[in-house]
C-alpha cells in the first residue's frame, strides 16, 4: 500500500514518522488501497478538550515535525485577540494555550477560524485536501468542489505533516454522485430566498439525508456563500453530511441529471411547508420565554458582509442584552478600530479565535435563554452551554437584543 518513500518515512523515529504511521494505519482501517498527496489541510485538533490533545501536539513538536502542506487552524479555546473574556480556569487555560502554541510551532497558520474559506484558504476544484471541522468540510466539498473526508482530531494534523491522506470516501469521484433528491420546489419562493430559511432547510436536510449524498432540486435563484455556509453547517450538525449538491448552483451539479450521474435516484424527498415548520420548531428548545439573556451569532464565523448587516440592523442603538458576534481575526482586522468601538459601545461583544459554544464565555445561567440565527448554534448550545435556545432571523435576534424580549418580525410568527 505504501510507496518506498512513504515506508522510509514511516520507519523513522521522529515526528514525521509518527504522523506517517498514523495516516497509514487509518488507511488500513478504512480499507483504502493507497495514500494520495494532498494540497492542504484545515486542522480542527487545536481546540482543547483535555490534556491528551496538548501532549500529542507537543510530542509531534519534540519529534521535529512540521506540516508539509498549507495548514490553517480551526478555532481554539482562547480568544488570543483579547476581544472576549474566556472563563476557562487553570490548569485548563494553560494547557489550552500550550496546545495553540504547539500547533503554531508545527507550522500551521494561526487563522483560528471555522470558516477558512473566508480567510483565503480556497483549494481548487478537484484538489485533494484533508480538512477537519464539519462546516468547513461540507463547504470545501460542496461549494469549492475540492475533495476531503471529515478528518477528525489527530488524523488531521498527521495528514498535514505527512502530506498524504487515505484514498477512500469523498476523495473518489464515484462516491461524490448524488443518490437522493431533496426537492424544495413546493416551497414558497419568498421563504426559500430569505436568509433565515437556510439553517432551517439545512437542519431538515441533515436529518432526512443522513450520510447519503443528496442534491437539492427546485431551488429558485442563486444563493450567496453565506446562505450556502449556513445550509451546510446546519446539515453537518444534524446529519453526517460531508457533501451536498444544489442543482444549477454548486460546481458538480450543473443540473439535476449531472449531480445524479444520469442515474435514477434511490429516494426523492419532497419538502413541504409542514416539514419546514417542524424543522423550524426543532431549532428552538426554549418554551415561550418572556425574556432572553443573550444573542449569539457567528457559527460558522461571521463574514465581513454579515458584520456589515449586523451594524446596519443595530444602527447604533443600545442593547438590553449582549450580542456575542463570533468571527475570524481576518474579519476583525477588516473592521477597523472605529467601527469596532462603535459596535462594542452598543453592547455587541466581538469574539475572535473561538466561539461561545466551544469555550466558556457567556455567564453561567441555570435557566438562561440564548437566541441565535445559527442552525449549528441551535443544535449544540443547549448541551454545551446549558442555555435553552430560541431560533430567529438576524433581524429578530437584533430586535430581541434591543428589547431584552423575543421580538418577531415575520419569519417565525
Amino acid at each position: 500500500m505504501l510507496t518506498d518513500i512513504e515506508r522510509h518515512i514511516a520507519a523513522g523515529t521522529d515526528g514525521a514518522a509518527m504522523a506517517m504511521r498514523i495516516v497509514a494505519e487509518a488507511a488500513r482501517l478504512m480499507g483504502a488501497p493507497r495514500l494520495i498527496p494532498i494540497a492542504s489541510a484545515h486542522i480542527d485538533g487545536a481546540l482543547y478538550h483535555g490534556d491528551s490533545g496538548t501532549l500529542f501536539a507537543e510530542r509531534l513538536v519534540e519529534g521535529g515535525a512540521r506540516v508539509s502542506v498549507r495548514a490553517t487552524l480551526n478555532v481554539g479555546a482562547l480568544d488570543l485577540t483579547g476581544c472576549a473574556r474566556v472563563r476557562l480556569e487553570e490548569p485548563a487555560r494553560s494547557m489550552a494555550a500550550r496546545m495553540m502554541s504547539a500547533y503554531r510551532t508545527l507550522g500551521c497558520e494561526p487563522t483560528w477560524t471555522c470558516a477558512p474559506y473566508q480567510a483565503g484558504h480556497r483549494p481548487a476544484r478537484g484538489t485533494d485536501v484533508a480538512w477537519g471541522e464539519s462546516n468547513a468540510v461540507v463547504f470545501c466539498n460542496s461549494v469549492l468542489g475540492a475533495r476531503t473526508n471529515r478528518y477528525g482530531d489527530f488524523l488531521d494534523i498527521a495528514c498535514a505533516i505527512a502530506g498524504r491522506a487515505p484514498d477512500y470516501g469523498l476523495h473518489r469521484p464515484e462516491n461524490r454522485k448524488a443518490t437522493v433528491v431533496f426537492d424544495v420546489s413546493g416551497l414558497p419562493s419568498d421563504f426559500v430566498e430569505a436568509d433565515f430559511a437556510w439553517p432551517i432547510l439545512g437542519s431538515l436536510y441533515g436529518r432526512e439525508v443522513g450520510d447519503a449524498i443528496g442534491v437539492v432540486a427546485g431551488m429558485g435563484g442563486s444563493p450567496d456563500e453565506d446562505a450556502l455556509k449556513a445550509f451546510g453547517a446546519a446539515a453537518a450538525s444534524t446529519g453526517a453530511v460531508g457533501l451536498f449538491h444544489i442543482a444549477g448552483v454548486t460546481p458538480e451539479a450543473a443540473d439535476l441529471e449531472t449531480a445524479l450521474d444520469h442515474a435514477e435516484p434511490a429516494e426523492v424527498i419532497r419538502v413541504d411547508i409542514g416539514m419546514v415548520a417542524h424543522a423550524r420548531a426543532r431549532l428552538s428548545t426554549a418554551e415561550r420565554p418572556d425574556r432572553i439573556d443573550a444573542v449569539a451569532i457567528g457559527s460558522p464565523h461571521l463574514s465581513s458582509e454579515e458584520l456589515v448587516r449586523l451594524e446596519r440592523l443595530v444602527g447604533g442603538r443600545r442593547l438590553a442584552v449582549p450580542i456575542y458576534a463570533c468571527t475570524g481575526r481576518h474579519v476583525l482586522a477588516s473592521l477597523g478600530p472605529d467601527r469596532r468601538t462603535a459596535l462594542e459601545k452598543t453592547g455587541v461583544i466581538l469574539v475572535a479565535d473561538t466561539c461561545v459554544v466551544v469555550t466558556p464565555i457567556m455567564p453561567a445561567l441555570a435557566d438562561g435563554v440564548l437566541m441565535t440565527n445559527s442552525g449549528k448554534f441551535a443544535h449544540y448550545a443547549p448541551g454545551n452551554t446549558g442555555y435553552s435556545v430560541l431560533y430567529g432571523s438576524l433581524a429578530e435576534c437584533v430586535e430581541s437584543a434591543v428589547s431584552g424580549r423575543p421580538q418577531w418580525t415575520g419569519s417565525l410568527s
